[in-house]
């Protein structure tokens, strides 16, 4: 494909995982990450993000169905490339599923998923949820051979770790911020030329989420830790909202 994306409306995809976190930290059914996911409906939210872990610290297995019966918004499933959660995601066929890299170890997804070194494993996860119906999603760096390995595996969607980009802003490093916004800028304006769909996310806050937003080509981002921790102070409501007016004064 030879075409140019370019989105009019940003989508917010709110990552819902940290709820179910304070949650299995005491045991329980309280905080419901379905009722997070209702308030995103309920304040104009793109989509949920969900990323059922191999060792289920977070989102757990029966949530997915509640989370999928609470709204209309689509799911978005990040999942490990494991046999175990292909199988989950044929089950609960969710709108899109993104494909991360897990290590047991991090707290949280750190870096992108090695598409070009992974290509022989991600093929047939690719082809499965492909004949399912569910949209496949790679999560990469911006980097160029990252990209072109997505565009072999005939992905529609790349969604472009902004970590480095975080890192450097909240280090005030003016100089790594401009790089990493360069490479994330060229990187969504390559993807888009050749009919893919770059989304991002990680890292993401009310003071560096403006100039991503900007970007014309992305055309979602996904945010959660952040959103969830502004929640504890302001509500999710209201955290919601400030995102969206940031995103869309950024546009």
């Amino acid at each position: 494909m030879n075409q140019t994306l370019t989105p009019s409306h940003l989508r917010l995809g709110v990552n819902i995982d940290h709820v179910a976190t304070i949650r299995n930290a005491r045991g329980g059914d309280r905080p419901d990450p379905v009722r997070a996911a209702e308030i995103v409906a309920s304040v104009g939210g793109d989509g949920i993000t969900a990323h059922l872990r191999e060792d289920r610290r977070h989102i757990r297995d029966e949530d997915l169905a509640r989370i999928q019966a609470a709204t209309n918004l689509p799911l978005n499933l990040e999942m490990a490339a494991t046999r175990e959660m292909l199988d989950i995601a044929l089950r609960h066929k969710p709108h899109a599923a993104c494909i991360v890299p897990e290590k047991r170890e991090e707290r949280t997804t750190e870096g992108g998923l090695d598409a070009a070194g992974m290509h022989n494993t991600l093929v047939p996860i690719c082809e499965e949820l492909r004949a399912a119906g569910i949209r496949v999603s790679l999560f990469i760096e911006a980097d160029e051979r990252q990209l072109e390995a997505a565009l072999r595996l005939g992905a529609p969607v790349v969604e472009f770790h902004t970590g480095e980009y975080a890192h450097a802003f909240l280090d005030g490093d003016a100089e790594r911020v401009t790089r990493e916004l360069r490479r994330i800028t060229d990187m969504a304006a390559l993807a888009a030329k050749n009919g893919i769909e770059p989304h991002a996310g990680h890292g993401l806050t009310f003071d560096n989420v403006q100039p991503i937003a900007a970007i014309p080509q992305i055309a979602e981002l996904n945010i959660g830790h952040y959103l969830i921790g502004e929640a504890v102070f302001v509500g999710l409501e209201n955290a919601i909202r400030r995102m969206r007016e940031l995103m869309d004064e950024a546009r």
